[in-house]
């Protein structure tokens, strides 16, 4: 080496030291020349003549640089600081107590730690930790690519894929005027047909439906790219059919229909009892998945799901301003309710609501990472021996001493609930918040209630902040 016209100067270097009264320097495998200029160098402010390097890592480079180059090293210097005071994510490698001997080593050691780091700031730029959002709306052509939304689900209606493998109808007029000879270009006329369609459209609308809206299997409504209104008349129903997604919609203000014919199919129409006026009603239905919706007010459930219905996600909603919420299984007699699995993750349950968020009969519940901020009875109830798996949840109690638990179990003496299979498990509890859990601990009894892993209650504000519908431009991301 050199001697004459060279000096080093520390670029990068990570360091972990701690105070030696008793030694100077340990013996690292460097040059002695090296080592004295380690120890009279000043990192971070601090001088090093009295520490003990345990582990460092270290890019030495000479100091005759061209200027050019002294610019570059700046530019990456500030870029490195960036990557390595990242405010969530830690990019820094745990280091050993053994030094590192090889200095090829060494650099091959740094690169590695900034190419990490670069690829942890590249997912912060557009990640959120929701698993379903992060699928999908980093990309801003995804108004190119509407189909790219049914490869997202998670949880047991994971495998909703609704008209992914059809074409796409653009729904241009608002209205309803004949729901058994419903006009081609409304919403009506896509959701009857036999084919698998993924519905979108034209521009804003408030659709009021005359009737109930009765949907066909595999169909895909996409509200993305507009703002699209169901209210003022009967809503949305899935009755006997597989394969929906419903997405992107404002459903709300829903009334009672019935009494009246309906068209169900091309070929088909028939005569309709009185509707419950629920915003989204499950009858007998599989493979559903709502996601994204904003929902409230509506004459009695927000989101129900009787009559063996199964294999539904209801994700990343906003709900509120509402009595009885979410209704989970028909009855404690119907026992075809008892094969119903159903994923509630990522929603907000806001302002103004009640009760039944959800409340559940015989089948398997997962409720995971969702918000409760108001309610005014209970967050979760049940009757009929539910399983009921919460995990990662976040339950701000009302100030209300006597509405404090989040649990209430119906129509069963305490000897009968006790043997229910109901946990919480990582539940942050606020106010005041409890949660009484019953049945077996073991891990084992919820394998039919767990659809998907939990992450940590403390990043549900993260993951549930867009929850409800979304502003979608194409061209950019949601």
């Amino acid at each position: 080496m050199r001697k004459q016209h060279q000096q080093f100067s520390i670029i990068r270097c990570t360091v972990v030291f701690v105070h030696n009264p008793f030694s100077g320097f340990s013996t690292l495998p460097y040059t002695r020349h090296v080592r004295a200029k380690l120890r009279d160098s000043v990192f971070s402010g601090v001088v090093l003549p009295k520490l003990t390097v345990l582990s460092c890592l270290c890019f030495i480079r000479s100091q005759w640089e061209s200027k050019f180059t002294k610019r570059r090293t700046e530019r990456k210097r500030v870029s490195v600081k960036k990557a390595f005071t990242a405010p969530i994510y830690s990019s820094r490698a745990p280091l050993t107590s053994a030094a590192v001997g090889d200095p090829e080593l060494v650099v091959q050691e740094v690169q590695r730690s900034l190419n990490m780091s670069r690829r942890r700031l590249g997912y912060l730029s557009c990640g959120t930790g929701n698993p379903i959002d992060d699928c999908w709306r980093c990309d801003p052509d995804w108004a190119d690519n509407r189909q790219r939304l049914a490869d997202c689900a998670i949880g047991f209606g994971k495998n909703a894929i609704g008209g992914r493998d059809g074409e796409i109808y653009v729904v241009t007029d608002s209205g309803d005027d004949d729901p058994v000879n419903p006009k081609p270009g409304t919403l009506r006329y896509a959701v009857i047909q036999e084919e698998p369609l993924w519905i979108i459209f034209k521009r804003d609308m408030v659709i009021q439906l005359k009737e109930e809206l009765i949907m066909n299997s595999h169909k895909t409504i996409d509200g993305r790219g507009a703002s699209v209104h169901i209210s003022g008349g009967p809503c949305i129903t899935i009755q006997y059919i597989t394969n929906i997604i419903i997405h992107g919609v404002h459903i709300h203000d829903c009334k009672q229909g019935g009494n009246a014919y309906v068209r169900d199919s091309p070929g088909h129409y028939g005569w309709r009892t009185l509707s419950d006026g629920d915003g989204v009603s499950i009858f007998g239905g599989s493979h559903v998945w709502v996601d994204h919706c904003t929902l409230s007010n509506c004459h009695d459930g927000l989101i129900d799901a009787i009559h063996g219905s199964t294999a539904i996600t209801i994700s990343n909603n906003y709900l509120s301003h509402h009595d009885k919420v979410m209704l989970l299984g028909h009855s404690d007699e119907l026992t075809s309710d008892k094969s119903m699995q159903v994923t509630i993750a990522f929603n907000h349950f806001g302002e103004d609501l009640v009760q039944r968020m959800p409340r559940c009969r015989h089948g398997y519940f997962h409720v995971v990472n969702n918000d409760y901020t108001h309610w005014e009875m209970y967050a979760i109830g049940g009757s009929a021996a539910p399983t009921i798996n919460s995990q990662g949840n976040r339950f701000l109690a009302p100030n209300d001493r006597f509405a404090k638990e989040v649990t209430k179990r119906e129509d069963a003496s305490e000897s009968e609930w006790k043997k229910w299979n109901w946990r919480s498990e990582g539940d942050q509890m606020l106010n005041g918040a409890f949660f009484t859990p019953s049945g077996a601990g073991a891990s084992s009894s919820y394998a039919k209630a767990s659809s998907l892993g939990a992450r940590s209650s403390s990043l549900v504000g993260t993951i549930t902040v867009s929850a409800g519908v979304l502003s979608c431009k194409k061209g950019s991301r949601c």
